[in-house]
């Protein structure tokens, strides 16, 4: 079960705190503050997004103390066709919709899945990364190979997750987390029998941590969407976030963004 290609994961690009405004191929030569005017942004001329950075290989810290990853370039990639400047605000993931909600930041990205409920509460952008969710067990542990086996088990879950969700309709007892590294611990540690995650970030994890005592024990057939998300009120925000993912698709900057982190295309 440890035989899964492992994904390509580099983290060399380094991430500032500014995107280079009004240069984007969809701009029309005005400054970012004229070019958001109409955006309702919480700093007019400025994406302001929150983002874990602890969530590799979507927003992390590089050995250089940089903030990167995928989301963090296609959030960069995105506010330069908007011809705005960007500002990441660092936020743990239970405490990211908070933020949102506040209006102190005016989207996130951070694999925010399209799952019914926040689909009914918010607007998605077009989704940018499509994947599948995986359990993930100790290496050798043949108890659990697929998601009925999780019943009665204890799996490592952050509570605001759509995983977490996953793992109680599965009949796991849920231990409550702060994301992937937490969880990972855990099981490495023996103190969890299982986490359910993203398949690209375990895959990542296990291509960085070749030798390390996990693997994965089964993948869900249905498919995860992710995109920006932000409150009704900024759906003029989802809109443009739109289209500029339309034109980042259609020149190949998606396409190039996923396979340097991940060695193939998953925008689509």
């Amino acid at each position: 079960m440890r035989r899964h290609r492992a994904i390509l994961a580099t983290a060399t690009a380094t991430v500032t705190a500014l995107a280079l405004a009004a240069c984007g191929g969809s701009g029309d030569g005005s400054d970012g503050a004229d070019a958001g005017s109409d955006l309702n942004l919480t700093d007019d001329g400025t994406l302001t997004v929150a983002t874990e950075g602890t969530y590799r290989p979507f927003t992390f810290h590089d050995d250089s103390g940089e903030l990167v990853g995928y989301d963090v370039e296609v959030a960069e990639a995105v506010a330069e066709k908007l011809g705005l400047e960007i500002e990441f605000a660092e936020t743990q993931w239970d405490a990211i919709f908070a933020a949102l909600d506040a209006g102190r930041v005016d989207t996130i990205a951070n694999q925010v899945s399209m799952t019914p409920e926040r689909v009914e509460k918010y607007e998605f952008s077009q989704p940018y990364t499509i994947s599948r969710g995986v359990v993930v067990v100790p290496e050798g542990d043949t108890s659990i190979s697929s998601f009925e086996d999780l019943d009665g088990k204890t799996t490592a879950q952050s509570l605001t997750s759509n995983w977490r969700t996953l793992a109680e309709e599965s009949g796991a007892q849920i231990e409550a987390v702060e994301g992937w590294a937490q969880s990972v611990a855990l099981i490495e540690q023996g103190r969890v029998d299982a986490t359910i995650n993203d398949s690209l970030t375990v895959l990542d994890y296990l291509n960085e941590h070749p030798d390390a005592p996990i693997e994965i024990a089964a993948e869900t057939e249905e498919t995860s969407e992710s995109g920006f998300v932000v409150t009704p009120e900024r759906a003029a925000l989802a809109e443009a976030i739109d289209g500029a993912l339309d034109e980042l698709r259609s020149d190949g900057t998606l396409a190039e963004l996923s396979d340097k982190y991940f060695g193939e295309d998953v925008s689509e």
